[in-house]
């Protein structure tokens, strides 16, 4: 067995940051929240993120994702008679109306037309339930272990459900699309084909601007009231879901208030090559990766590196007695001239 050996570095991230009074947890209405940092994924505060219930509309952030991801928005979509006769949230659709499938997804995540949702569907996939197999596909390839989609709008079914924690998931992965988050900050959009219909974004939020990036409303008499809500401020990005909660714009800016104000991003591995005492060779990271932590964490955070005999090691967040995440760092064929303390220490006093 090839010997690994390991290093520890004490990071003293307090030494970067003015001493802050972190705030509680806010209390909530909602019976399953998250607030999530869609950069590492990390959860900085939740409730009951993992159980299963009807999410509702909040459904359609899937599938405008599957409609951007195909490639295929500028196809003209022909309004069949099953998307017409489809109950609850709606844009009006007559059978033989024709649309863009942008059109149709602007219409979709802004007011939430279920009419619109069949339409993209049968476009994409031919019909609504070839469509939710490609929806419970893309579902398993983000990792979301407690989700299942019966239809691509989200009226009620018993086995359509997902979690805070798994839409958490999803609403990070859509908003690495560019297009996507393009859509879901719009607070007005008027269509170009005709006649000309203008949609105003649901999501109050969304039209205040500020932080806020981007969302999604959702209700049904079983769910009660879910939403998604991601905002951005000092370069971190957040990512807010409640499920059934009937307080649901104050436990959103509860929750960003208490992220913003608790917990800053911090480098800590990069592309510039960095010295292990005791090695000849540098390392490096393929990516940037930060990481939220609050000033108290920072205190008792550092990085364990363990370096194997090939051309990789594992650079390993703790916060305390925990690790956080780990990351694969990469030998390169320059020779050491400074040491990992020296650099993580001009990083953090320039951070």
């Amino acid at each position: 067995m090839k010997k690994k050996r390991l290093f520890a570095f004490i990071l003293l991230l307090a030494l970067s940051v003015m001493p802050t009074a972190a705030r509680a947890e806010p209390s909530l209405s909602a019976q399953s929240a998250v607030l999530m940092d869609m950069e590492s994924g990390r959860v900085l505060a939740q409730k009951d993120a993992h159980v299963r219930r009807p999410i509702a509309s909040i459904t359609k952030i899937m599938t405008a994702l599957l409609a951007v991801e195909s490639g295929r928005l500028n196809e003209t979509v022909a309004i069949s008679d099953r998307a017409r006769q489809v109950e609850g949230s709606s844009l009006y659709l007559e059978k033989g109306d024709k649309l863009k499938l942008e059109e149709l997804v602007y219409g979709l995540m802004l007011r939430s037309g279920n009419d619109a949702a069949i339409a993209i569907s049968e476009h994409v996939a031919g019909t609504p339930e070839k469509f939710a197999a490609l929806m419970n596909k893309k579902a398993k390839e983000i990792g979301m272990k407690n989700t299942s989609f019966m239809n691509p709008h989200g009226l009620h079914d018993p086995a359509h459900y997902s979690t805070a924690y798994d839409m958490a998931l999803l609403t990070s992965e859509a908003m690495k699309n560019s297009t996507y988050r393009k859509i879901v900050s719009t607070d007005l959009y008027k269509t170009k084909s005709k006649p000309i219909r203008v949609w105003e974004n649901k999501h109050r939020l969304v039209r205040s601007g500020g932080i806020i990036t981007g969302g999604k409303t959702g209700f049904t008499k079983k769910s009660g009231r879910t939403l998604v809500t991601t905002a951005k401020k000092d370069g971190m990005s957040l990512a807010v879901v409640t499920l059934n909660a009937p307080g649901d714009w104050l436990d959103h800016t509860s929750l960003f208030e208490y992220g913003f104000h608790s917990y800053s991003q911090t480098m800590i591995v990069g592309k510039t090559p960095f010295a292990v005492p005791g090695e000849k060779q540098l390392y490096y990271a393929k990516k940037q990766v930060r990481y939220p932590m609050t000033s108290d964490e920072k205190k008792s955070a550092y990085i364990r590196l363990v370096i194997g005999s090939g051309q990789t090691g594992k650079a390993e967040l703790w916060i305390g007695n925990e690790k956080q995440t780990s990351i694969t760092v990469y030998k390169t064929k320059e020779r050491a001239a400074t040491s990992l303390w020296a650099k993580l220490k001009k990083e953090l006093m320039a951070w």
